[in-house]
């Protein structure tokens, strides 16, 4: 869980190092890289047969929400000079983890879809 949330954390470094701008100026690249951190998430749970693919990928929603919120609160001191992000409004934080965690329960589902397509797929030559 600690892991496939620690790898979403490419969302907001390729923001932060201005590779997103520099690809593609828009949604574009936090579009395709939600949806390639999504795949990967479903297939590491659907591969490794986890027991509870959609309570784990809640969690690693939930684990990509807490070092957002974390990461941001010690990068843009460092970065910007003053604290900025989610830390700064009383709700975002919880919003944050909301978010993250609907992120988390859809990828689940659709492991949860994929894992049953495979079994079916396995039981019927």
């Amino acid at each position: 869980m600690l892991g496939l949330g620690a790898l979403a954390l490419i969302r907001p470094l390729l923001n932060v190092t201005g590779i997103a701008d520099a690809l593609s100026p828009g949604p574009t690249v936090p579009v395709v890289t939600t949806v390639v951190i999504t795949a990967v998430w479903v297939t590491a749970v659907v591969v490794a047969r986890v027991p509870r693919p959609l309570l784990t990928l809640v969690h690693a929603g939930l684990a990509y929400g807490v070092f957002a919120v974390v990461s941001s609160a010690i990068l843009s001191p460092l970065l910007q000079g003053e604290l900025q992000g989610p830390l700064t409004h009383p709700f975002a934080p919880v919003s944050v983890l909301a978010v993250n965690a609907l992120w988390g329960a859809l990828s689940g589902v659709l492991a949860l879809v994929a894992r049953a397509a495979l079994d079916r797929g396995a039981h019927h030559p």
